[in-house]
């Protein structure tokens, strides 16, 4: 009686955890890679060097021409300011000199920020279409491939995503080993 209940047991114990595993089915993929694919990708370089041109660069020139016009106006010894005025833009140059001399990391930032902001809505469709390609195909999870030392290729759904997204994968598949 004791050993057909230890196997009862046991027997149950191994469909639990057959039902259990059953349950969960696990993915991932690349993200990076599959909005690189993006057709809409493609353009954001050309936004972004538009972006620096038309908005970024001008402001650099504007920022410079007021530095100097405003030391000029500071150092002007035949057309003295009042007092007020120079003490006015004795505090506002070392603000202007700043901005000047940390241009290149105020560039980055501006840039990083406009491309996050280009990015938003691809990320989202890419996103939408894991999550609709997960449901359809009864993944529970569905990871990041670069969380993963070793993932099983069978698991990697770019391939599923991108047909979702009706975009061409190379032959080089970005979501192989």
């Amino acid at each position: 009686m004791k050993k057909i209940l230890t196997v009862v047991v046991l027997a149950a114990g191994l469909l639990f955890a057959g039902n259990a595993q059953a349950q969960t089915k696990l993915g991932y993929i690349s993200v990076d890679n599959i909005v690189g694919l993006m057709p809409e990708t493609a353009k954001i370089d050309s936004l972004l060097q538009r972006y620096q041109a038309d908005t970024i660069n001008p402001q650099y020139a504007q920022i410079v021409q007021l530095y100097q016009y405003k030391d000029s106006i500071y150092r002007d010894s035949l057309h003295p300011a009042p007092p007020a005025v120079k003490k006015q833009i004795e505090q506002e140059l070392p603000t202007l000199i700043n901005q000047i001399q940390n241009w290149q990391q105020i560039v980055n930032q501006a840039v990083q920020a406009k491309q996050d902001e280009l990015l938003a809505p691809i990320y989202k469709k890419v996103y939408d279409a894991i999550r609709a390609v997960g449901k359809e195909k009864g993944y529970t999870h569905i990871l990041n491939k670069e969380a993963f030392l070793v993932a099983p290729e069978g698991d990697d759904i770019i391939l599923l995503v991108a047909a979702k997204l009706k975009i061409n994968v190379p032959k080089a598949n970005p979501g192989a080993k």
